[in-house]
């Protein structure tokens, strides 16, 4: 068994309070450490703009279908570029097209400062889809390529640690406006827009340090393989991609929405969502530090099922709860047990797949995802504004569990390299 002491610290310490030994990721290499760290500017300002889309836009008297087509913009725009922008990851190399992707979101939040036209934040949309585009089809595909297979659950798990706690920071700045307005006699308004231009700012000194860490960094430009389509490999990432799609279709109707039926079905504004989503990335960063060692323990494929199923029955009664309290508490299991996942998720589907084809796997696997959740979520927030607060969650539930089943049926046996454990039974 591989040390996971941290340097420096006492022996023991991570018995010492009670964490799995291998979450001191003393084994994740530097690189890929400091990647994650300076992307935090990033998805802290990534955070406050989910916070203003879903909650402070309905606040300003945009209507629910409005908010459902800006997100259901975005990811159509990122349907479109993935594709191309994963091949070129592949063939010429993941570092341009990474950087690309995070020079999106300070632009956005500059036009979000600037007005609440609707045409102009579906512009935005449409920038921010490309950008989507370009890192998500990088992002997984660069830990990967530099994390050893033996430790890369490890790598993966304080990725996900990292950034959805820097996201819940973002989405707790909300709370912090009274306190800002009572000290300052500044309108909530004028105080939000301040935001979105201070955290255009911040999101920008990702780009710049990213490229700073990243000057030297050389890659092996890898020529597209089109014996990928005919491999063996091919089949799995088609099967799990299409399982997830299943998941995404579900989850558009309502869990995008959140915020926005929060508002609508108890009056709460972004300063109440925006905490309650921070509890709740808080709360699922770090149990997420359990999901390298669930997957150990299970294996990957049970560990998936087992986390997701239990998610959706939190997600399922969520229609029924009868106040904000307990809306919010439910909603914080949900997203725990459902995101846990993620990474094992992601650690997953990288070590089935061939390194020189993890940008295009990356690719296919979020539009599948993201395509039908982008036109789910239109629907969704049609259903909120039309009174309809729960039915989303009912259609949520039901995709959800015809996928988790179905991943469970066709991937009990394929294990990390794409070799199947043993025969299926018939």
């Amino acid at each position: 068994m591989r040390s996971t002491e941290r340097p420096g610290a006492p022996e023991g310490w991570a018995e010492a309070i009670h964490l799995p030994r291998w979450t001191s990721f003393a084994n994740v290499p530097r690189r890929v450490k400091l990647l994650i760290y300076l992307l935090s500017f990033l998805t802290v300002s990534q955070g406050f703009y989910y916070i203003t889309i879903t909650a402070h836009l309905v606040q300003l008297g945009v209507p629910a279908e409005a908010v459902g087509l800006i997100l259901g913009t975005s990811g159509a725009t990122f349907v479109l570029a993935a594709i191309p922008l994963g091949m070129l990851s592949d063939s010429k190399g993941r570092k341009k097209v990474f950087l690309l992707g995070t020079m999106g979101l300070p632009a956005v939040l500059v036009v979000y400062g600037l007005t609440t036209n609707v045409t102009y934040l579906l512009l935005a949309a449409v920038v921010m889809g490309v950008a989507q585009g370009a890192f998500l089809t990088t992002w997984n595909a660069m830990i990967a390529d530099n994390t050893p297979v033996e430790i890369r659950n490890e790598a993966f798990s304080l990725s996900f640690f990292v950034n959805i706690v820097a996201n819940g920071i973002g989405y707790a700045v909300p709370a912090l406006f009274p306190l800002v307005q009572a000290l300052t006699g500044l309108g909530q308004d004028l105080i939000h827009r301040d935001a979105l231009f201070f955290f255009a700012g911040f999101a920008a000194l990702s780009p710049l340090s990213l490229s700073f860490l990243l000057r030297e960094f050389q890659e092996v430009h890898r020529p597209r393989r089109a014996k990928f389509v005919r491999g063996p490999r091919f089949p799995l990432l088609i099967r799990f991609s299409a399982l997830n799609s299943l998941i995404g279709l579900g989850a558009g109707f309502i869990i995008p929405l959140i915020p926005t039926w929060l508002f609508f079905r108890f009056g709460a504004g972004d300063e109440i969502s925006g905490p309650i989503l921070t509890l709740s990335n808080l709360t699922v960063g770090f149990a997420a530090l359990w999901s390298a060692g669930l997957a150990k323990r299970y294996g990957p494929v049970k560990a998936i099922a087992l986390t997701e199923g239990l998610s959706t029955v939190f997600m399922v009664s969520l229609a029924f709860v009868p106040n904000l309290p307990l809306a919010g508490g439910f909603y914080i299991v949900r997203a725990a047990l459902m995101m846990m996942s993620s990474p094992i998720s992601d650690a997953y589907l990288m070590s089935i797949i061939d390194p020189e084809a993890r940008g295009i796997a990356s690719a296919i696997n979020s539009i599948v995802w993201r395509l039908p959740n982008s036109g789910s979520s239109v629907v969704g927030g049609w259903l909120l504004g039309a009174g309809q607060y729960e039915i989303p969650f009912l259609l949520a539930g039901g995709f959800y569990i015809t996928s988790i089943a179905l991943f469970y049926r066709v991937f009990r046996n394929v294990r990390p390299g794409g070799m199947p454990i043993q025969p299926t039974p018939t």
